[in-house]
């Protein structure tokens, strides 16, 4: 045998224990054993570096470090999931569905909601080729180095698996490997971890990939994303991703009803005691890969999928404070100081109390006992007082009628729930909270510069607005505090590449109250421009798609305020973009201006979020159902009957894809 087929001989052998015991735990081969076999591959491939292959068992030991983890963009977004916290809000949610459906049959998965770190997965012919983490959903880290020192993680996969594809899933810390990791800290005397999820997630960013391979980590995966899988349901996309090498957990179950799914919630909401890992909650997700297809997303959620999350761990503790928060936009939240207390792994020291309504509601003051709980298992919120507990002196909270930081009084209009500071322009916080949004990730994610800087660099004078950025020197930031000349360098060089963000996200970056991500983008591709958009009156700019009228004031407000023109303009002088790229607006039309799509069934000359982005990229609107207002209904093959009869009853046009096509040319 050559030393060729040795080498691939020993890879495929290892592979296959390697799965037997990390995914199917049923090893077929003693530890020793595989060692031997482990270290005579590695000798091997040493001697003839020429058969090097990235999917090799050997590259699992880890050893390369990576100082900076590549910002990478997600081939499809990466969306959260709605959570329900009652039978009544799955029944609500089942409602939901069949009307966007229609009266068809609905069948829908249940699995276990594992609490660990989101992964994705890319294989290109059945090799691992990238891995990201979630990030913002958009866009993640390449962690690929790491992910490869997971055994439960196929390196090479077997089987009928598609060509290219991604896989989504949970980095998880079982509960016995985390004890064990944290006994050995204690006993060389260092502080144990907290709870497995957070030392799961950190452990994916360790710079030295051996270190991630000491940890006993391990991979969970439940959906497939990718063209042309063959896959028609996630029942059936479990069962695929078992057969090419994944590890998918067995907990699940098919359900055609929500008293179904009630019940397998039910019992494990007592039985995930008895698990090996960490979960907070049941998945449950419209079977039918085509029906999922049908009702698509919200701007943040898939329609067909929910979150049913296990009740909340309750703690009670004391209230020894509470103080108050100015956020960018002013608004004031109090938040509750509390005496430190264990909740569902982690110590809580403070917590949201919303605004002045929960207060009055609760009667919450300062002393009190109160009962705490984790909002979903994430953030803590005061649920109610045990006043069997309460001083004898205690006196009713008076929330404040001044800001805390630069004592403007305080307004609250009509519909708002929070009081607000009014000095937009002259609150400390208010400012540097304005710039902090501006530099963060999903704005114009200026490197090189955090929260903390910006009040630095405020507190010295060197910036009181974002455009103050674009001015600073490498010899002005040098004797701040903790810089030094190379971080001073990133900082100018950071400020300096942000002018190639996109417009859209320079809009999201402006910070004007009420616009969000995706309204940042709606306002980018309707005026093009920032020209455009600032002479924008407020009745036209509620005719654009999801644009209310209290976004449309506060746009208006915005662009009216000399300061804010000022702003911008220098910002122009910079070099920020403050138009969409001649990419994107080569790509757009105004053909379908004013016309409202509907698109159901399966396409075949382009996918149905193709077709969507042609909808809007030549000026028209994709309506999610069909009403009196619909232009068109674009029909693929096995579209729901109910859309068909509900646009023939309204005398709706029904066309085809070719059709379609035909009329935007």
């Amino acid at each position: 045998m050559s030393a060729e087929q040795q080498i691939e001989s020993l890879r495929n052998e290892l592979r296959e224990h390697n799965h037997n015991y990390y995914v199917l735990d049923n090893p077929t081969i003693s530890d020793y054993d595989f060692d031997m076999k482990l270290k005579e591959l590695q000798k091997l491939e040493a001697e003839f570096p020429l058969f090097y292959d990235e999917s090799s068992p050997t590259l699992r030991v880890g050893g390369m470090v990576t100082k900076n983890f590549e910002t990478v963009a997600h081939n499809q977004r990466m969306y959260s999931l709605d959570n329900s916290y009652s039978k009544e809000d799955l029944q609500d949610w089942e409602k939901r569905i069949q009307k966007g459906l229609g009266d068809v049959e609905v069948e829908f998965t249940c699995e276990l909601k594992y609490d660990g770190a989101s992964i994705n997965l890319t294989y290109e012919d059945g090799k691992l080729i990238k891995a990201v983490t979630r990030g913002d959903g958009y866009q993640g880290d390449n962690v690929t180095t790491n992910i490869k020192t997971i055994n439960s993680v196929p390196l090479q996969l077997k089987g009928d698996y598609p060509s290219k594809f991604d896989i989504r899933g949970e980095i998880v810390l079982p509960f016995e490997g985390f004890a064990k990791m944290n006994a050995e800290r204690i006993e060389n005397g260092e502080e144990p971890y907290m709870n497995p999820r957070n030392t799961a997630s950190g452990s994916l960013k360790l710079q030295d990939s051996a270190a991630v391979a000491k940890r006993p980590l391990d991979c969970l995966l439940y959906g497939i994303v990718g063209q042309n899988t063959g896959i028609t349901s996630q029942w059936q996309m479990l069962q695929k991703a078992r057969d090419w090498g994944f590890k998918v957990p067995t907990v699940a179950k098919l359900c055609k009803t929500t008293d179904e799914v009630m019940t397998f919630v039910e019992e494990w909401d007592v039985r995930r005691h008895d698990l090996p890992y960490e979960t907070d909650g049941v998945v449950i997700k419209v079977n039918n890969l085509q029906q999922q297809e049908e009702l698509g997303h919200t701007s943040k959620s898939p329609r067909w999928a929910m979150a049913y999350k296990f009740k909340a761990e309750q703690v009670s503790t004391v209230l020894n404070e509470i103080t108050y928060q100015v956020g960018r936009t002013g608004a004031i939240t109090p938040v509750a100081n509390l005496e430190p207390v264990l909740l569902a792994g982690t110590t809580v020291k403070r917590a949201s109390l919303h605004n002045a309504d929960q207060i009055a509601k609760f009667d919450i003051r300062e002393g009190d006992t109160v009962y705490v709980e984790k909002g979903g298992e994430i953030i803590p919120k005061i649920i109610g007082v045990d006043f069997n507990k309460r001083p004898q002196h205690s006196s009713p909270t008076k929330y404040i009628d001044h800001c805390p930081e630069c004592h403007t009084e305080l307004v609250r209009t009509e519909g708002d729930a929070k009081h607000y500071c009014a000095n937009y322009y002259g609150c400390p916080v208010q400012i540097t909270g304005r710039i902090q949004h501006y530099i963060s990730r999903k704005a114009m994610d200026i490197e090189g510069m955090g929260s903390e800087t910006v009040t630095l660099l405020f507190q010295e004078g060197l910036i009181t607005n974002y455009a103050d950025l674009y001015s600073l020197t490498k010899d002005q930031v040098m004797p701040l505090e903790r810089m030094a000349e190379k971080s001073a360098e990133n900082l100018v060089n950071g400020v300096a590449d942000s002018i190639k963000i996109p417009f859209e996200r320079v809009m999201f970056a402006l910070g004007i109250r009420f616009v969000g991500e995706t309204v940042a983008k709606k306002l980018a591709k309707a005026y093009k421009n920032i020209d455009a958009l600032m002479s924008a009156s407020e009745e036209e700019l509620t005719a654009v798609d999801e644009i209310g009228e209290r976004i449309a004031k506060s746009v208006v407000e915005f662009f009216h305020n000399e300061e804010n023109r000022e702003i911008i303009s220098r910002l122009k002088s910079h070099g920020v973009q403050f138009e969409l790229s001649a990419e994107k607006l080569e790509n757009q039309t105004e053909k379908l201006k004013g016309q409202i799509f509907v698109v159901s069934g399966v396409f075949t000359k382009v996918s149905r979020d193709e077709l969507k982005k042609l909808i809007e990229d030549n000026g028209g609107k994709v309506g999610s159902s069909v009403s009196s207002k619909t232009t068109f209904l674009v029909a693929g093959d096995k579209m729901g009957p109910s859309k068909r009869t509900k646009a023939e009853t309204l005398g709706v046009q029904i066309i085809s894809e070719d059709d379609f096509l035909e009329i935007i040319g």
